[in-house]
């Protein structure tokens, strides 16, 4: 009976849409069911290929693996270093209120964080170049030139999602055994030496598991953060193929071109999270599966 909801929300907004990919396949009519529509030209392939002869879509490829490249260099390590600051205070009662305004940003909706941006890091009346003027230095650009707003855009995601995933590490940290600590303290080992040697591999566990799926999600790309964050200066690099879905299936009505390109990306996807998962278990890792 516990099984019973969750079950049948899978299988009622999961597992019965997954038979309209078919759409992709064929030519979409509105007044046929899935089944009934003509396929597509090309073997049924007409709208894969008319994705990669678009160059919108090449583009929002581009800026997608390069977005999620970023989040995951630079992103990626941070909530592990956040977990291993707070898991050596000592002070427990700092160590909450840092963690608590830390995830806080979590909370937030990407509409309002952009709000918080625009007063912070606009180009004329933004608080930080008003402080940069008033130091003789001139504005940054944070978010109309495409270098500044991609930085801007990774930094963003970090100060918005490291407080959340920290919590995961922490609880991560719960699970190391004490005596390995007290053990490596008899030893002489230092603070630096016991989170190397007794508190890293504590977390390889996780931190795999995390990166295996971050990898399996490399070209995937959420819709609010890139939408709220984007103006006409900066098109060239925050399209992604959330964007580019939104535009030409919610507002063109490009169905099977949209669902063709959902397809792909779900495909390369999974080839991602399978090729990590493997990589894993060469290196003696537990994997995913």
């Amino acid at each position: 009976l516990l099984l019973l909801l969750p079950v049948a929300y899978f299988i009622i907004f999961r597992y019965i849409p997954m038979s309209y990919i078919q759409i992709a396949f064929k030519k979409y009519s509105i007044i046929q069911s899935p089944w009934e529509m003509p396929w597509a030209a090309n073997g049924g392939f007409e709208y894969f290929i008319k994705a990669f002869s678009n160059r919108d879509f090449i583009y929002s490829l581009r800026n997608t693996i390069t977005l999620n490249l970023l989040d995951l260099v630079v992103g990626f390590p941070a909530p592990i270093l956040l977990a291993l600051v707070l898991n050596e205070l000592k002070y427990k009662r700092f160590k909450r209120v840092t963690q608590t305004i830390a995830y806080m940003p979590h909370f937030l909706s990407w509409v309002i964080i952009y709000g918080m941006a625009l007063q912070l890091l606009a180009p004329t009346d933004g608080l930080v170049n008003i402080v940069l003027n008033r130091m003789g230095l001139e504005s940054i650009p944070f978010l109309n030139d495409p270098t500044h707003w991609i930085w801007t855009y990774v930094f963003l995601g970090i100060w918005q999602s490291v407080g959340w995933n920290t919590i995961i590490y922490l609880a991560a940290l719960t699970a190391i055994n004490p005596e390995l600590y007290e053990a490596a303290s008899i030893d002489g080992a230092s603070r630096l030496r016991k989170i190397w040697h007794v508190t890293l591999p504590g977390l390889r566990p996780t931190i795999m598991t995390l990166l295996i799926l971050s990898l399996g999600n490399i070209i995937g790309s959420s819709f609010d953060r890139p939408y709220a964050l984007q103006n006409n200066l900066v098109n060239n690099v925050s399209n992604v193929i959330s964007i580019f879905v939104y535009n030409n299936g919610i507002k063109g009505l490009q169905f099977s071109l949209t669902t063709a390109v959902g397809l792909f990306q779900s495909v390369i996807n999974v080839i991602f999270l399978v090729a990590a998962n493997k990589i894993a278990k060469k290196f003696g890792e537990r994997g995913l599966f």
